[in-house]
């Protein structure tokens, strides 16, 4: 099974050299823009291209107010200021999920609590969700505190898996019961939409990701998403050091961060959101010969949740046990075809094995099983 497998990459890819997971496309007019950016030494984060991709990302995803920023991780610590997370509060989020979800909410110093997920969707179960806030929570005054540690739950992050949506109209309903802040980690699904509405746009805020392996790229970059322009004009104003406009005087108003995106970096995202559409059609046509090959071969092909369209940013496979898929990680790996296992589990990382978890029966499972296959555009 294994060599059928990297011989039928090698043939999708054309090639037998090193196939990597996910390497960035660049087709367009990203190196015209790179030369304009240093003709004009508008380098840094001051720049026509950085006002450009804001706009365009609002155009594309349909939120009011776009928000660069310098990357995801950094963009989930100010959104979860924004919502008005405080040190010493509870925020639920996934355990299987990339580590950023969690720094993130260390930043703030707020403490995560890891729900399972739903295997279909490989994100934050809507259902074990209410189940644990049912059994450990309670509303006073309409604030949600956990009723074990005594502190406010502020929050909810739910992550769209590989570009995957999760069930969000029930995560909603949830988090208005309980008057918790929804923030959406859409950092792997840009071009992800569930029930025809783009992703990250459902939440009080929304992020992105735009890291070098990302769907398109800015070399390292993020982006919020508000359907409020008010708290989106206020981010990009704390995102800039929240210096008041001044030709010449040097006056803040708040503590800020110097989280904005250099010119440089978003000249890349303009030019690469000019070819978005050309991108999700190829990946969309990888998953599709993908899943083809599975059926075929036995294989379970982690698809798009019903009602959704998702990006097929990582493409996935679910294998039987743990011990297939370390078979099938050493033999792709040693034969120049990149596969990866998903994430070690957030709560048996050394720096948070003392949160909350419910019983995490989906996510274990999960764990033990999925594995990531090579997802570059093919050209």
């Amino acid at each position: 099974m294994y060599k059928k497998f990297v011989q039928y990459v090698q043939e999708l890819y054309k090639s037998e050299d090193f196939i990597p997971l996910h390497a960035p496309y660049f087709a367009g007019n990203e190196k015209k823009y790179l030369e304009e950016c240093i003709d004009t030494t508008f380098v840094s984060s001051v720049g026509k291209f950085v006002d450009r991709f804001e706009q365009m990302m609002e155009d594309y995803t349909g939120a009011t107010r776009a928000v660069v920023c310098v990357n995801g991780t950094n963009a989930l610590h100010l959104a979860l200021e924004l919502v008005g997370v405080k040190a010493g509060d509870e925020v639920i989020t996934q355990a299987l999920t990339f580590i950023a979800t969690a720094n993130a909410i260390s930043y703030a110093n707020a403490i995560p609590v890891f729900i399972d997920v739903d295997k279909d969707t490989l994100g934050l179960s809507p259902k074990a969700v209410e189940d644990w806030l049912k059994n450990n929570s309670e509303v006073r005054d309409g604030t949600c505190f956990n009723k074990e540690t005594g502190r406010r739950i502020k929050a909810c992050i739910p992550m769209h898996t590989f570009g995957h949506p999760v069930h969000l109209d029930e995560l909603i309903r949830i988090c208005k019961q309980y008057h918790i802040e929804l923030i959406e980690d859409a950092a792997e699904s840009l071009g992800s939409f569930y029930k025809g509405k783009h992703t990250g746009t459902f939440g009080q805020i929304g992020i992105l990701s735009f890291n070098g392996n990302k769907t398109i790229t800015t070399g390292g970059g993020g982006m919020l998403l508000f359907q409020d322009k008010g708290l989106g004009d206020y981010a990009k104003h704390l995102s800039t050091q929240a210096k008041v406009p001044h030709r010449w005087e040097f006056v803040h108003d708040h503590v800020g961060y110097n989280y904005r995106m250099p010119n440089v970096n978003a000249a890349l995202g303009c030019a690469q959101m000019e070819k978005i559409d050309d991108i999700l059609k190829n990946k969309r046509e990888t998953a599709r010969l993908y899943e083809e090959y599975c059926t075929k071969n036995g294989l379970q092909f982690v698809k798009e949740p019903d009602g959704c369209s998702s990006n097929y940013w990582l493409n996935a496979i679910i294998l039987d046990n743990r011990e297939q898929r370390e078979e099938f990680l050493e033999y792709t790996n040693s034969n120049k075809v990149m596969t990866r296992p998903i994430w070690a589990l957030m709560n048996k990382l050394e720096m948070f094995k003392k949160c909350q978890t419910d019983s995490l029966i989906n996510t274990q499972w999960l764990e033990d099983r999925v594995v990531n296959i090579p997802s570059s555009v093919r050209v």
